[in-house]
């Protein structure tokens, strides 16, 4: 069955309905300009009150922008997130001091660039959870732009590496047809699913779990 990542939580309410609805993964954005930034007090404080909430609490995921590994890690500890999700610029290099609790997001401009690109980060991912993140290209923004990802680029990912996430563009609507186009491991949404930037629209959230787990 497909996993799923809803990304760009914000509050303890959104986090738990969609935890309840079956996320198997939640996004917290730790990028400062980012209109979904959420501090990481915050975040405690939510993962908290998850945690009092259900003993079934989905993997906890940080999304970091160029940050140092050790502020990562020291981030990841603070907060109590399970996982890095490294959106910016990051080299490879970077992974071994992060001690596989970090995948790379990839936001490719073509397909040789997204399997190379793959090829030089796949191995480097978890060991139990995604290896990858596909995202739609954007030369200005470090994702959550709703554009919608190159389907045909992340199947070839997908055929090469069995736990990448595909995000960029996803809804309620489409989430379904881009599963059985790319067969990818888990899907990722933020905008799709929301009201505005770090608040959830509820009901979209509800459809969009519910139609990627019936597709997968």
């Amino acid at each position: 069955m497909t996993h799923v990542k809803i990304c760009g939580t914000a509050n303890l309410d959104d986090a738990i309905v969609a935890t309840d609805a079956g996320a198997d993964l939640l996004g917290f954005i730790l990028y400062p300009k980012s209109p979904r930034y959420v501090a990481p007090e915050t975040i405690a404080a939510i993962v908290r009150g998850l945690r009092d909430h259900t003993a079934r609490v989905p993997i906890l995921v940080g999304v970091f922008v160029n940050a140092a590994p050790d502020e990562i890690l020291a981030t990841l500890t603070a907060t109590g997130l399970d996982l890095a999700q490294l959106h910016g610029d990051e080299p490879a290099s970077v992974f071994a001091a992060l001690h596989g609790r970090a995948f790379k997001a990839l936001r490719p401009a073509t397909r040789d660039q997204a399997l190379a690109e793959a090829d030089l980060y796949g191995t480097l991912g978890v060991t139990a959870g995604p290896q990858l993140l596909l995202d739609a290209y954007d030369p200005r923004a470090y994702g959550g732009t709703g554009h919608k990802a190159d389907w045909d680029a992340a199947a070839a990912v997908a055929q090469r590496f069995d736990r990448m996430l595909l995000a960029g563009g996803l809804t309620p609507e489409n989430v379904a047809a881009a599963i059985s186009a790319v067969q990818p491991w888990g899907v990722d949404v933020a905008s799709g699913v929301e009201r505005a930037p770090g608040r959830k629209d509820h009901d979209a959230v509800r459809r969009f779990i519910a139609a990627a787990k019936s597709a997968g």
